[in-house]
């Protein structure tokens, strides 16, 4: 996968999340109460930034893991850098959801999964860091 492909693939989530941002943040606004079990536009949203979090801290493990050397080759350069922007994009969407939200847990606004989706995007942004530094140190000895 070349580095432009990388970059598009990491842009276009982003894009759409720019685009949909007011839209999103008008939904989230709910006036009417909600059933404790329906999929509401804070639950989608909060659960999309989970997912991609959650998405983020495994490839940033996988990313980790590889830099070290103890699985497959390569040095996990990309992988780390996708864990970076998935961890980044899962918090910005989970603070978003908080943000937003005008009631407590059970209102439908999505304010657990908001919170879940800060964390799990926080984890994926460390692991991430953590695998870029790491290959770095290791990558730099052999340049010399």
């Amino acid at each position: 996968m070349s580095v432009r492909h990388l970059l598009a693939a990491a842009a276009a989530p982003l894009a759409a999340f720019w685009l949909a941002t007011p839209a999103a943040a008008h939904v989230l606004v709910q006036p009417d109460p909600v059933s404790s079990y329906g999929l509401t536009a804070g639950r989608l949203w909060s659960l999309v930034a989970a997912l991609l979090g959650l998405a983020g801290a495994v490839i940033g493990g996988l990313a980790l893991a590889r830099s070290a050397g103890r699985i497959g080759k390569g040095n996990g350069r990309r992988g780390a850098i996708v864990a970076l922007v998935a961890g980044l994009a899962g918090a910005v969407i989970g603070g978003l959801v908080v943000a937003a939200a005008e009631g407590g847990p059970g209102t439908g606004y999505g304010i657990v999964g908001g919170y879940v989706a800060l964390v799990v995007g926080l984890i994926s942004t460390v692991l991430g860091g953590l695998a870029l530094t790491r290959n770095r140190r290791t990558a730099a000895p052999a340049d010399r």
